[in-house]
């Protein structure tokens, strides 16, 4: 005899047909953060490196806690005043807080945790261990067996590269591989010597590129303007370290290769406005901007007018004076 499909339950039914299942744990990101706190999760790799921001805009409590692993170094730097944290070190436990600018250093090489029970605003610096010897590989001098770990410290110049890396992570369309590269190299170069103990007298002799690397670097840069070319490629091709490359080529042009290669956008991007029909994407194109509006956005920057009003005033034959 078939059952009926609409006879209401009887409690004599087994109840365990009608539970809910338990809730699961919560989902972790890879630094051990809770992926439903969070209000913003980007991230961005460079060849050697990768970058992240993490935030979480409510003082709900929160825990981090990693394992112990061969990662590298992480490196985080505050955006924003105000947050506290509990760190947990061998049976103890210290508050530190932080403020626009505090930084902090961890060896992934030490298991770590870490009550959070404050808003924060990180941008995230990942230095994996090869990439940390290959750059202590390439300094002269004593070489640096690690970093310091420090936790709560200033360091204005490390926050002035985050905010720069805040907006690449946002519109990571327009983050190249130079530009990364070169963040990449500058961080890591400054971390060497502030928290490396690198010897101050250990520096290469010369700065600046002699006219052949000066001219190749260059070329390199012009034939890829969308600036897929990595600091690395142009490093090996002059056979010079990335950072002494990077430091030589800003000491011989007085700009950084970014700035150099945005130089080169702009003049090309002037001469097709001028010179050419093409479209307004049709040069955002050519001169390897990510679309027509990164386009607008720098070259109105540059130029303090948005590149269809340059154009059409710049083309503009010049009126007559009234008879």
């Amino acid at each position: 005899m078939t059952s009926d499909p609409f006879k209401p339950f009887s409690p004599s039914q087994p109840a365990a047909a009608f539970s809910i299942p338990a809730p699961g744990p919560a989902q972790r990101d890879s630094l051990g953060c809770s992926l439903d706190r969070l209000e913003v999760d980007q991230e961005l790799s460079g060849t050697d490196v990768h970058f992240l921001r993490k935030r979480k805009g409510t003082a709900t409590p929160s825990q981090v806690a990693t394992p112990a692993s061969a990662r590298g170094y992480l490196i985080g730097i505050s955006l924003q005043p105000g947050h506290r944290r509990r760190i947990f070190h061998e049976g103890r436990a210290r508050t530190h807080a932080f403020e626009a600018g505090s930084i902090y250093v961890r060896d992934f090489a030490e298991d770590y945790r870490a009550d959070l029970d404050t808003a924060f605003d990180f941008v995230l610096m990942e230095l994996p261990r090869r990439a940390f010897e290959h750059a202590t590989a390439q300094r002269p001098g004593a070489r640096i067996r690690g970093l310091a770990c420090v936790t709560g410290m200033a360091d204005p110049l490390l926050l002035h590269l985050a905010q720069a890396l805040s907006t690449a992570l946002h519109r990571p369309q327009e983050a190249s591989p130079l530009f990364l590269d070169q963040m990449g190299t500058v961080m890591t170069t400054h971390l060497l010597d502030r928290y490396g103990g690198s010897l101050a007298g250990a520096r290469e002799a010369g700065r600046t590129l002699s006219r052949l690397h000066e001219a190749r670097a260059k070329e390199m840069l012009r034939s890829r303007l969308d600036g897929t070319v990595s600091i690395g490629e142009i490093a090996d091709a002059c056979h010079l370290s990335r950072s002494y490359f990077i430091r030589a080529f800003r000491e011989t042009t007085g700009q950084t290769p970014l700035q150099w290669l945005q130089s080169q956008r702009m003049s090309v991007a002037r001469g097709l406005l001028l010179e050419s029909h093409l479209t307004l994407v049709e040069i955002a194109a050519a001169c390897g901007f990510a679309d027509q509006s990164h386009f607008t956005r720098v070259f109105t920057q540059a130029e303090g007018r948005p590149p269809g009003h340059w154009r059409r005033q710049v083309s503009a034959p010049p009126s007559r004076p009234a008879a």
